[in-house]
């Protein structure tokens, strides 16, 4: 009877045990999944902020010529040369751009402001959770860091041309960067209040 009850204990001991390990442990998946929810309502577009077509630009700019010439390389804009006169001093040669019907079909149209969209080319994705902080699993808040990189790249956003003319193309179809997302815990589950990129990586 008496070696039935010391089994019995043991028993009951190690069904503890088991449930403090469980209960000890912080949910990576969960925290992946809330960083990936937010990211998957930003896009990731060759501008930072929406643009207007027609465009015209200085041909002799190269810094405003180089982003328009590489989408007409890739098809999504149409290009004509024009003269445009100045006031006093002549003239100046200048591109006139607008949206091809292949252009048309891959804008992204901003809705809040007619004529205005942009190139996405798809939205960031957690490669991997690195570490988080506090310890504490029963904590409302943790700073987590992980690893990152766009997803679903279409093959016209990893050409040469387009990474060299937007750099934020080639920020996000190059190496794997890192970043620290702030989570808070809500009746809905972890929800992120910030973001702050770390550095690059090659790993």
């Amino acid at each position: 009877m008496r070696k039935t009850s010391t089994i019995g204990r043991a028993f009951v001991g190690a069904i503890l045990l088991v449930a403090g390990c469980h209960s000890n442990t912080v949910d990576q998946a969960a925290f992946k999944s809330a960083i990936n929810n937010y990211y998957s309502g930003k896009q990731e577009c060759v501008w930072t902020a929406p643009m207007k077509f027609p465009a015209q630009a200085d041909t002799s700019n190269d810094e405003q010529t180089k982003g328009f010439d590489a989408l007409t390389d890739a098809g999504f804009l149409t290009r004509k040369t024009a003269e445009k006169s100045r006031f006093l001093i002549g003239s100046k040669q200048v591109n006139d751009y607008d949206l091809s019907d292949k252009g048309r079909s891959t804008w992204t149209a901003d809705q809040t402001q007619p004529g205005y969209g942009n190139f996405c080319f798809g939205h960031l994705e957690v490669s991997a959770i690195d570490g988080y902080t506090p310890p504490d699993t029963n904590s409302a808040r943790y700073s987590v860091t992980y690893h990152y990189g766009a997803s679903g790249i279409p093959d016209w956003a990893s050409s040469t041309e387009m990474k060299a003319a937007f750099p934020n193309v080639a920020s996000d179809t190059g190496q794997q960067r890192t970043a620290t997302a702030n989570l808070v815990k809500s009746d809905n589950g972890w929800l992120v209040e910030s973001v702050q990129p770390v550095s690059p990586s090659g790993t």
